[in-house]
This record gives structure tokens, C-alpha cells and sequence, in this order.
């Protein structure tokens, strides 16, 4: 029986990802959105006072353009439609309109730490946006939550999330690291900085140290960088030109693909460190790296979206237990050793 099912989209790594879910549930009526808000957020987005999240500047230009290039359906804000599932990568924000719905939360990356900001949202109720994604998953508004691997799983339940509402399904585009060998990047053997948008979202960044500090671990070595989507270009070209002019400076690109042909990986708080490690580079972060190597994602050879396609499945029509409970149902894949990855 043909379902309604809305997916709702953010930044590109959350198009992207909602995209190759719905590819495998194509006997649903699947429709697009770009992230939304209502009440005084949605007001604030409307004015362009929040173009530095998801709810709009370039993450919005970009979400747009890709539904627009693949010629998927869109429903801003859901439309008019009754939905019988909705698929989404963040919980911070649950919209008036999804309330009472069957609701299928995706793990999009790496969280932040839990640092101040989240310690008083949880202490004192206050909005889970202002801790960013350090408090993905607490607004327990959904049925299920599809995990990036068991270490998040057991992270999430620390946290006080029902093991019953967890499903373990690999996500989309970090569960398959070695197809990233197989790319066009022009450059080899160098050593690649991916910078993060803290500053861009009113976190501390000290930017020249961090530049400082690289240029140190690279000792000569030819460096790259690729700077963060939702980044100021101009102010990060001047910071980068100042103290490592011989730099290479990329605003677009796969950075999947430049991890792949790089030496060594340095970064801050990007998601993109699980694709270095996954594989086996060596990975600079302000996390700590044996934390993140238990955290990291299943490389399941990119069955993650078909993992939660059949989680959304039976959404809708059985109660949360018995939507996580099938974890032999989903894919893992094989281990990769090191010899399969150089």
C-alpha cells in the first residue's frame, strides 16, 4: 500500500542522505523540504537572521539546487499532505506539524561534546538547539533513531535514550570509506586541513593557532585546505594566505575524495575525521581519537540506506520495540583491514 512519506533535509550531507534513503522506498510517495522552523525561528530564518544554520543561506542554496538537479519532489514545510512517516537527520527543532506523526530520526555525524551549553539545556530544559548537536536524540519526539555504529548506541543509552527506540544501521555517506579511493583529486601525498564553521555559529575558534599548528604537523609537507561549506571564504582565504601562503584553498569539492589521497588529516569538529580514520589515515582532531575510533561508523559497503529504508518500513505499521528490534536484519558488512585500504 502506497505511504506519504516526508524527508525533511538540512544541510547538503542531510539532502544527500535522505536522498539515497528514499531511493530505496521508491514504491512510497517520498517528497523533499529543505529544513523549516515555525514560531519566532521561523520568523528569524524569514529574515536572514539565521542563515548561518540550516534553515537557510548556503546550506538552504545548496539543498535547493540538489533537489532542483535531481528532480525530486518538493513540499516546503510538508505542504498540505498527511504524512504517514517522516524522515529527518536532527531533532533539535520538532516542528508543530510533526507532532503526532510517526517520526524516523537519522544520525547525520559526530556530535559535539558535551560542554557547558549542554549541561545547562539538560539542567535547565532550555532549547536543545543552543548545545548544537550535542543534544541530538533528547527530544525522544521519535520512534526510532538510526545509529552510526554500537559505540553510538552505547553513548546514546548513557544519555538516557531507550535502547528500544535504537536501531544500528550504519549512516549514509560514511559507511563505505573505501569507494573514496576510486576518485579524480588531481593531488597526492599531502597533508589536508578541513577547517569547521564554528565561528560562523558564535562558537570560539582560535583560527591563526590552529593554522599555526598544522603548518607544524605538515613540516614542509605540500598542505591543503578545504574549507567548511557554511564558512566565511573571504575571512578564512586572508587567515590561510597570512601564515601558509603556499597552501592550496578549496571551497568546493569532495572532501571524501581529498581525505582519500591525502598523508595525514587535521581537523576540528568535522564528521568528515570518521572518513579518515575509517581509512586508516593519520587524523588530527580537537576530539579525542580513541574516543572517535570507538564511535566510528559501520563500513557496511554502503548498505546504510537500505538499513533504514527497512527501518522506515516497518515504521510504519509496527510500535517502536518492534521497529529496532530486528538488528540482524541490517547489514554490517565486513571488517576492512589495513592492506585492503592502501
Amino acid at each position: 500500500m502506497r505511504k506519504n512519506i516526508l524527508f525533511i533535509c538540512g544541510s547538503l550531507n542531510q539532502t544527500v542522505m535522505m536522498h539515497k534513503i528514499a531511493e530505496n522506498l521508491d514504491e512510497h510517495n517520498c517528497v523533499f523540504t529543505p529544513f523549516y522552523a515555525d514560531g519566532i525561528l521561523g520568523i528569524l530564518s524569514k529574515m536572514g537572521i539565521l542563515d548561518f544554520t540550516i534553515l537557510g543561506g548556503r546550506h538552504r542554496r545548496n539543498t535547493e539546487q540538489y533537489l532542483h538537479q535531481h528532480g525530486l519532489p518538493v513540499h516546503l514545510g510538508g505542504g498540505s499532505i498527511d504524512f504517514d512517516l517522516v524522515v529527518t537527520c536532527t531533532d533539535l527543532i520538532i516542528q508543530r506539524n510533526l507532532r503526532g506523526k510517526k517520526i524516523v530520526l537519522i544520525q547525520e555525524g559526530i556530535l559535539m561534546q558535551e560542554g557547558r551549553a549542554y549541561r545547562l539545556v539538560r539542567r535547565y530544559g532550555l532549547p536543545r538547539f543552543l548545545a548544537d548537536t550535542a543534544t541530538t536524540g533528547l527530544s525522544h519526539a521519535y520512534d526510532v533513531f538510526c545509529v552510526a555504529s554500537t559505540g553510538y548506541r552505547d553513548l546514546f543509552i548513557k544519555r538516557g535514550i531507550s535502547s528500544d527506540k535504537i536501531a544500528v544501521t550504519g549512516i549514509p555517506n560514511f559507511d563505505h570509506a573505501a569507494s573514496y579511493l576510486d576518485n579524480d583529486f588531481p593531488h597526492r601525498n599531502f597533508v589536508l586541513i578541513a577547517t569547521t564553521c564554528t565561528r560562523e555559529t558564535f562558537k570560539l575558534d582560535n583560527r591563526e593557532r590552529f593554522i599555526q599548528e598544522a603548518k607544524c604537523i605538515a613540516n614542509g609537507r605540500k598542505i591543503i585546505f578545504k574549507l567548511h561549506p557554511n564558512e566565511n571564504f573571504a575571512r578564512a582565504r586572508r587567515e590561510i594566505e597570512r601564515i601558509a601562503p603556499d597552501a592550496l584553498v578549496y571551497e568546493d569539492g569532495n572532501v571524501h575524495h581529498m581525505i582519500a589521497n591525502c598523508d595525514v588529516l587535521i581537523t576540528q569538529y568535522s564528521s568528515v575525521v570518521f572518513t579518515g580514520l575509517a581509512l586508516n589515515k593519520t587524523v588530527y582532531s580537537l576530539f579525542d581519537l580513541e574516543m572517535l575510533r570507538s564511535l566510528l561508523p559501520l563500513q557496511n559497503g554502503g548498505d546504510s540506506a537500505r538499513n533504514i529504508a527497512e527501518v522506515c518500513e516497518r515504521a510504519l505499521y509496527f510500535s517502536p520495540p518492534e521497529i529496532a528490534s530486528r538488528q540482524d536484519r541490517y547489514r554490517s558488512g565486513p571488517d576492512l583491514s589495513t592492506s585492503e585500504l592502501t
